[in-house]
């Protein structure tokens, strides 16, 4: 066993020499085989006469109408039209062209040479060591703490404008977490657990609602079974509190149904107004379970506080949260930045700025936004109603566009309440990109922006959102080129069927300058290079019955 663990690396070893030595070939096949096609080109020349068929092919372009490059301009400008218009639509839907995706998918690895993503590779760290980028796995997509209800909010969304807000992707992650969140042990299933097993899974809604009732059937307390029925069959928060309160009196000793089920409420008294009771609740939950802070109860507590403006305990939960151990998110450094600038945006003016300069807590509200642009730069676009609002997802990608998303949806009405403070965040928002040209490659108080984000918020929000993409891709090569071919061809097609005797004595010249005759255009003729004369195919008919040479 050791002689052949030990064999191993050595055969290994030769395979990578032996593909690597492939990999190294194939950068001179393209030149051999260049010369190959030289040197049969040239030992053919003779034998299959090829001047006269060079000849001959000059002779019958030299006979074609205007109208056939007409026809040939229009039907080249119309092909690289039809490209360029897949292309575009490619790159608005996927991020990419779609020419380089495959050639590099495909053609690339067929030359010996490796495939990229844009995903990976190495960039700087602070203490300029190389680190690894984060891969697409490596983005993590968290459940989003301020959900809307499908039943009393997305479903009378889509019988108003007739759209889905939620993509088949975001339901399926939340059926995955409802599965491992209410029926975690399936060692221990009782039968109207497996049916609420199975109805999670269920893509049809009505279907769902069903296997819902068939558990109610099977055991009146199945509290698992009326969190479904609020979630989806409720059409108002009114009614899905009231199924709420049912589920919180079975619910019994399960802990992961009881933090469901008391921040639901509590969500529940906040959109009806109660907000105060909303925020004694999740004051109550937090600390009745302190190490479930990965559920981000805070960031409901921060919104409801918001709304009551108690900014001494926003301040308060800020301090607490706001720490450089734990998780940031855009809720965390978009509070922190509207505290500040809320202290001094009500006086705040750009032309006394520039004159006297920022006063320091004029300065530390700017950094605090700068802070917030790099964590997430998608945001301000919505806070200064750059961009359209829709429904927020059940699940966001943090500094991702979904998270931009449902930080604006509910957190605007905050901003515009503070008087002056969307002012100074338009002012200095875009300052930030200054600091961190490359922010693929090295941050400033974060790390790089993950280069993940606009694959995953396309998979979470709905296809009629126009996705934020940062940094801003560039147009791929492959669309310029197909634009300027489009444009060229069809200004030939255009010039062409306009002024046909102009574009025909270009073209004349053009190729007569390549063939083996000699052109007079002084005496009308065209002069051979040999002693026989012969006639031109480009004169009109009334010359050539003049003067057969012309």
């Amino acid at each position: 066993m050791d002689d052949s663990a030990g064999s191993n690396p050595q055969s290994h070893g030769f395979t990578d020499k032996l593909k690597s030595w492939l990999s190294w070939s194939w950068t001179y096949v393209c030149f051999v085989w260049f010369g190959m096609v030289l040197i049969m080109i040239y030992v053919l020349w003779s034998p299959l006469k090829l001047q006269e068929s060079l000849t001959s092919a000059s002779l019958f372009l030299n006979t074609l109408t205007p109208k056939f490059y007409v026809a040939l301009t229009g039907t080249s400008s119309l092909i690289s039209g039809l490209i360029l218009i897949f292309e575009w639509w490619y790159f608005r839907k996927y991020g990419t062209s779609f020419i380089e995706q495959v050639s590099v998918s495909h053609l690339r690895p067929l030359l010996g040479g490796v495939e990229s993503t844009s995903t990976t590779g190495l960039f700087s760290s602070v203490n300029g060591e190389a680190e690894p980028r984060p891969s697409v796995s490596e983005c993590k997509v968290w459940r989003n703490p301020l959900n809307l209800f499908r039943g009393a909010e997305y479903n009378r969304y889509t019988w108003v404008t007739g759209k889905e807000p939620l993509t088949y992707y975001d339901m399926n992650l939340s059926a995955q977490d409802h599965q491992t969140f209410f029926t975690g042990d399936t060692q221990q299933l009782r039968p109207e657990d497996s049916v609420m097993q199975k109805a999670w899974r269920e893509r049809n809604p009505q279907a769902r609602i069903r296997a819902a009732y068939q558990a109610i059937e099977m055991n009146h307390e199945c509290a698992a079974a009326y969190v479904l029925l609020a979630e989806e069959e409720a059409t108002t928060i009114t009614e899905a509190e009231r199924l709420f309160k049912k589920a919180l009196t079975i619910a019994g000793k399960d802990i992961n149904l009881l933090v469901y089920i008391k921040r639901r409420l509590a969500m529940c008294a906040r959109k009806l107004g109660r907000i105060k009771e909303a925020v004694k609740m999740m004051r109550d939950l937090m600390k009745e379970f302190p190490l479930l802070g990965m559920l981000n109860i805070h960031e409901n507590l921060l919104e409801a506080l918001l709304e009551l403006q108690a900014y001494a305990d926003v301040q308060a939960v800020l301090a607490k949260y706001d720490d450089i151990s734990l998780p940031k998110s855009a809720t965390i450094c978009y509070t922190s930045a509207l505290l500040k600038a809320r202290a001094v945006s009500d006086k705040f003016s750009p032309e006394a700025a520039s004159r006297r300069g920022l006063s320091t807590a004029e300065m530390n509200a700017v950094e605090a936004i700068h802070r917030a642009v790099e964590f997430n730069p998608h945001v301000p676009k919505y806070l200064l109603e750059m961009k359209s609002l829709i429904l927020p997802p059940e699940h966001i990608l943090k500094r991702g566009d979904s998270e931009a998303v449902a930080y604006a949806f509910f957190h605007l009405q905050h901003w515009k309440r503070a008087e002056g403070a969307l002012n100074l965040l338009h002012c200095t928002w875009e300052g930030t990109f200054r600091i961190i040209p490359y922010p693929l490659e090295k941050g400033h108080l974060f790390y790089p922006y993950p280069g993940c984000t606009e694959t995953a918020d396309r998979e979470l929000l709905p296809s009629f959102h126009e996705v934020s993409v940062y940094p801003k891709k560039e147009l791929p090569f492959f669309i310029l080129f197909t634009a300027g071919l489009c444009s060229f061809t069809a200004m030939l097609a255009m010039l062409t069927h306009q002024f046909p005797e102009l574009m025909g004595v270009f073209a004349k010249a053009v190729r007569l300058s390549q063939s083996p005759l000699r052109c007079d255009w002084s005496h009308s003729q065209v002069l051979p290079r040999t002693s026989e004369q012969l006639p031109n195919p480009f004169c009109p008919i009334t010359v050539l019955t003049q003067n057969k040479h012309c």
